[in-house]
């Protein structure tokens, strides 16, 4: 019969793995090496593959937190009666996480066959974001010629903003929204080219 302690020092164990695996995964990206995250955690690889036989079920669970937020987010914009403050509430939100989590925003495209909740929320988030757009412009709050897929580009102009100090790079990014969000008040703004049919994997990857 397993001792408490042991369930304990195992329950202690996988809890490290994963805090150590969403700072890797936060900080570099989804290849960090699995030998890599379990040298940082503390404890053998064959401990880990035990926890988590997969990377796909690592990443999953380093980022459930992050998902719920996410969700979170746009149901409460969806049920936010006034349509332009639920649009910009959701482009400012959405790129701070980008901002401070390079890991999450490539978790939520990333292939990931066994996590099929991330599939499903990458799903009903564009279907989310294309409603969120079809009210603002109803409302006449957001310029009619914006197209969904400009929330591509925001995410794939706001990836790029890479700074000296998580801080600096949050700030600046917030800037670079609200510059963004003035352009895409209805009212004075002069037509813009056709839109670009940038792909979210691309960029959130």
């Amino acid at each position: 019969m397993t001792s408490p302690r042991l369930r304990s020092d195992a329950a202690a164990n996988r809890d490290r793995i994963v805090e150590v695996a969403r700072a890797a995964f936060g900080d570099n990206g989804l290849d960090v090496p699995m030998s890599e995250i379990a040298r940082r955690a503390g404890v053998g690889v064959a401990t880990l593959y035990r926890r988590f036989p997969t990377r796909e079920a690592l990443v999953a669970e380093a980022f459930t937190e992050e998902m719920t937020i996410c969700a979170g987010l746009l149901d409460r914009a969806l049920a936010d009666p006034d349509p332009w403050r639920a649009f910009s509430r959701v482009i400012v939100e959405v790129c701070a996480m980008q901002a401070r989590d390079q890991g999450f925003s490539a978790a939520f495209v990333a292939a990931l066959p066994h996590a099929v909740e991330f599939a499903a929320l990458r799903e009903r988030t564009e279907r989310g974001l294309a409603e969120l757009v079809r009210r603002a412009q109803e409302s006449g709050d957001l310029r009619s010629d914006f197209d969904v897929a400009d929330i591509a580009l925001v995410l794939q102009a706001n990836r790029g903003i890479r700074l000296a100090t998580p801080d600096a790079t949050a700030a600046a990014s917030h800037r670079f929204v609200a510059y963004l969000l003035q352009s895409f008040r209805a009212g004075v703004a002069r037509p813009l080219p056709p839109p670009v049919p940038v792909p979210f994997e691309a960029a959130m990857r």
